[in-house]
């Protein structure tokens, strides 16, 4: 009796144990942010609801991966800080050496392609976006990584990783790459460095002076290059009027002269030496023994004035 009485209570304990294990094992829960991937004779299917599910007690396998954002460094070890050179040290365009750090971030958007299309889905978007890095930091010169063309690059570097992700399809995106430090491999060659900077530097001013003088001197160069040929143009119109002018009167002269050869020729005569001795008033009388005297004009010419006068009046 008591015998049958251990037996049942053997195989109700037995039953109360598969009971508990069937129940836990077809209970499964899935947290905010995270995803499971249920799988049913190989066959995986999906399931991103969070809450409490049900499976199939040793016929559905559930495995659960997270959706949070993730990251990981390349270049440098997060924990320490130290730079790993293998990673960081890159040839620019212009064949310099220059140290870059960069830090990647992405999340699991497919969990069965994350678990299934790839043995290590991280491994494989660290080197793809170390490929990427690689190849776009190599078309740059070293003066844009350092300096001006960082958001340029990591904008590129992120549409490389990207295409490369669609194109492998493996159940992860991209969310951001960013450059944490970029500098020359050695403190000699970072000096180098800033002493070429520095020297750019001074050839941009001296630069921007000689274009700030070079704009400041060229529209007084112009304004007065339009003032010389203004005085140019006028000079040229009145030495055009002066010429017209005396052309005209040698004109006139020359038709006279043309009329009265010998009359013209003692006018033209007196005339020109009116010119040449403005202050002497004389008179040529020629005579007939060809002797000439020069005979004071002033008082003869006062004295006929006064007896037209004295005709006038009378």
């Amino acid at each position: 009796m008591r015998q049958d009485n251990a037996k049942s209570l053997i195989k109700w304990a037995v039953i109360i144990v598969v009971i508990g294990l069937l129940a836990f094992n077809s209970v499964y829960t899935i947290n905010e942010q995270e995803a499971a991937v249920v799988t049913t004779f190989g066959i995986a299917s999906p399931s991103t609801e969070s809450g409490l599910h049900f499976k199939i007690p040793f016929i559905q396998q559930v495995t659960k991966v997270d959706t949070t954002i993730k990251g990981f460094p390349i270049g440098y070890d997060i924990l320490s800080g130290s730079s790993i050179e293998d990673e960081s040290l890159m040839i620019t365009s212009d064949f310099n050496f220059v140290n870059v750090d960069f830090y990647v971030e992405y999340r699991v958007t497919d969990p069965v392609k994350a678990l299934y299309a790839s043995e290590n889905y991280e491994s494989i978007l660290k080197t793809i976006a170390q490929s990427s890095i690689r190849a776009e930091i190599g078309s740059y010169d070293v003066d844009s990584v350092i300096t001006t063309g960082k958001a340029e690059i990591q904008a590129s570097i992120k549409d490389k990783i990207t295409n490369h992700l669609e194109t492998h399809d493996i159940g992860i995106q991209l969310i951001n790459l960013t450059i944490q430090d970029a500098e020359p491999p050695t403190a000699q060659v970072l000096e180098a460095f800033m002493n070429v900077e520095s020297a750019k530097q001074g050839a941009e001013t001296a630069v921007n002076n000689a274009n700030k003088y070079r704009n400041e001197q060229i529209p007084q160069a112009e304004a007065q290059v339009d003032q010389i040929l203004k005085e140019a143009a006028s000079q040229k119109e009145a030495r055009i009027n002066e010429a017209q002018g005396q052309a005209a009167r040698f004109n006139a002269l020359y038709d006279e002269y043309s009329k009265y050869p010998l009359i013209t020729k003692q006018r033209m005569f007196y005339e020109a030496m009116e010119n040449v001795l403005p202050d002497l008033k004389v008179i040529i009388d020629s005579t007939d023994s060809g002797v000439q005297k020069l005979l004071p004009l002033e008082p003869i010419i006062e004295a006929g004035q006064g007896q037209n006068e004295s005709i006038i009046n009378e």
